[in-house]
């Protein structure tokens, strides 16, 4: 370990090195309002295989700040990195890692020509380039209302911005910031603060760093970041923002202060991306070490000439632009037909591979079938998901011959209407087995998989409508997927500490191969197949189908929902639940009294 100091221009940078000086140099830039400590923990796993070196940008920490408080255009930083590189003896070409502002510079670094070749490598850890913003911007605008929203809510976690870049509010606004960033670590963050992290020199650092947002934010970007070293291109793949350095995205999917849809931005600008999904927030370096070591470890030791891994190839599937789920593997229980079979297209057709999973084999099979013809990948799987014991094989084998799911979808169910009274013990157990146990044994054997690896994911049960809606031709229905959604509700809020999402998705009268196949426990065989024929008859006149409660699960991921309503019928039940449950339950009575009517009918007809 070495600390040194470099001159660049008229500051002073401090510089410490770790490791030995033989090994790929793996350079750790950090962002506002931080010091290079706060890449300690990294650093140290690092230094194992790599000359790690670290420093404090202009303004932090030990280096010295520029007598003009605007001294930190991106052009004077590039000359900083250069400084360093130069004060290392770095004669070839370095793994590049920034944070927050680290990571604009890193940008700026790999687009532009000044040192663009003295850069191997570079991971971006939520700090996007300001050419991606500006035309991510443009492009969710001009696709419509739902990017209009992404955009204006990309605008509300920015808001400190104009705050720090005004005269004397900012000022004020970094005093308030250092006094509560201690605090922002520890219950935001999950990283409790420790020695050098947050720096004792925060208040400083914090003010100084204004320059950051008051010289960059709003600047048009120089076409070749300043002086130039080595070959240069067109100047119009700088404007754009491409780059043909190899790019590592880390993402954390809690990130309060830039969407995934923004930290995405350079899909399709970079010739080689890969992209990481990080269970965590702004903070990962400091929250999740060990994933980001493993991560920047990786990426490094296959840019100098190491084999690709697995995971490496998936995320660069990730990175494929419209793929939002490339390279993930997910797995959907009952995809033989109806919600599970549209669920497992849909993510399929978004560049997952996903394990198609039912009890009947031969529609498993079909539905592989079917996104391999659409150029998708799919494995079939028969399992029983009230078998116990088949249930830990089939999650075993996805592990061992596939990898960790990354996506879960416990879809699995049967529908059976009667009244409770006429309501079998073997209609109960069953009822419970496959729509309760099913789901439990989904959530607990793939969840600990899950957490086992430390890389976040999602797991989705599929509940119903009238899980809140009482319904007195559905009680044994309504009572299991009342459990599902309950269950999931709770399983959301253990899982919140592993970076792991839980949603519960609640459709309403979907057109499903489900509703043919629906047992009325009670009737005579004949009453039973016309009730079965009229109410497949209702929902096909409803036309709702399941593909849509497929994009809404996709929806429900991407943003982490934790309940989503599918269908008009299920998002007016939802708020007369909450709003007046006694219109609930007499819509309930209403609905009662039409079924004796007609069951009336049918009787009164055959007699």
């Amino acid at each position: 370990m070495g600390d040194l100091r470099v001159r660049s221009g008229e500051v002073e940078l401090a510089v410490r090195v770790r490791g030995k000086g033989h090994r790929p140099t793996v350079v750790l830039v950090h962002g506002y309002p931080d010091t290079g400590a706060m890449w300690d923990e990294v650093a140290e796993r690092l230094a194992e295989r790599f000359r790690v070196v670290v420093y404090d940008v202009r303004g932090a920490g030990a280096s010295s700040a520029p007598s003009d408080p605007l001294d930190y255009g991106l052009d004077v930083l590039m000359g900083d990195l250069e400084a360093v590189l130069d004060g290392v003896g770095a004669d070839e070409p370095v793994h590049l890692v920034g944070h927050d502002w680290g990571s604009v510079q890193g940008w700026e670094a790999v687009i532009g020509d000044r040192v663009r070749r003295r850069i191997a490598s570079f991971t971006s850890i939520s700090g996007p380039d300001r050419r991606h913003l500006a035309q991510w911007a443009r492009e969710a605008v001009r696709s419509g209302p739902r990017g209009v929203a992404e955009v204006v809510g990309q605008a509300r976690r920015s808001v400190y911005i104009p705050v720090l870049m005004t005269p004397k509010v900012g000022e004020a606004a970094a005093g308030v910031l250092a006094a509560g960033f201690p605090r922002l670590m520890g219950l935001r963050e999950g990283a409790a603060p420790r020695s050098g992290h947050p720096a004792k020199t925060l208040a400083r650092d914090a003010r100084n760093g204004l320059g950051l947002y008051r010289a960059n934010v709003g600047r048009r970007a120089s076409r070749s970041g300043g002086r130039r070293s080595g070959p240069v291109r067109a100047a119009g793949a700088a404007a754009e923002g491409r780059t043909d350095v190899p790019v590592q995205l880390i993402v954390p999917v809690k990130d309060r202060y830039g969407s995934q849809s923004l930290l995405l931005s350079a899909r399709g600008r970079v010739d080689r991306l890969y992209v990481r999904r990080a269970p965590a927030g702004h903070w990962v370096a400091r929250s999740h070490p060990d994933l980001v070591a493993r991560w920047v470890a990786e990426f490094v030791e296959h840019i100098d000439g190491g084999p690709e891994t697995a995971s490496l190839s998936h995320a660069r599937a990730a990175a494929e632009p419209g793929k939002d789920f490339g390279g993930d593997l997910v797995v959907v229980t009952g995809a033989g037909s109806g919600i599970g079979r549209a669920t497992a297209h849909a993510f399929a057709a978004e560049g997952a591979r996903v394990v198609v999973a039912d009890i009947d084999e031969g529609a498993a099979k079909r539905t592989v079938h079917e996104i391999a013809a659409a150029g998708g990948e799919a494995h079939a799987y028969r399992v029983d998901v009230t078998d116990a014991e088949a249930m830990e094989q089939f999650a075993d084998h996805v592990r061992d011959s596939l990898g960790v799911p990354d996506v879960v979808v416990n879809n699995a169910g049967i529908a059976m209407a009667g009244s409770l009274l006429d309501t079998s013990e073997e209609d109960w157990a069953r009822m419970r087995a496959i729509n309760v146990d099913g789901m439990y044994r989904g959530c607990r054997l793939f969840g600990r998989q899950m957490v086992e690896r430390g890389e976040g994911g999602h797991i989705v049960n599929v509940s119903s409508m009238v899980a809140y809606l009482p319904n007195p031709e559905l009680p044994a229905y309504g009572a299991t997927k009342a459990a599902v959604l309950q269950m999931t509700e709770c399983f959301r809020l253990d899982m919140d500490r592993y970076g792991i999402g839980v949603s519960a998705i609640c459709p309403g009268a979907i057109d499903t191969p489900i509703t043919g196949r629906t047992r009325f426990v009670g009737m005579a065989p004949g009453v039973d197949g016309e009730l079965r024929e009229r109410m497949g008859r209702a929902v096909q006149r409803r036309g709702f189908p399941p593909e849509k409660v497929a994009r809404a699960v996709l929806r429900a991921v991407k943003q982490d929902t934790p309940v989503a309503y599918v269908a008009a019928e299920a998002r007016l039940g939802r708020v007369l639940s909450r709003v007046s449950p006694t219109a609930n339950r007499a819509i309930g009575r209403i609905g009662r009294r039409a079924g004796d009517r007609f069951l009336s009918g049918l009787r009164g007809r055959d007699a």
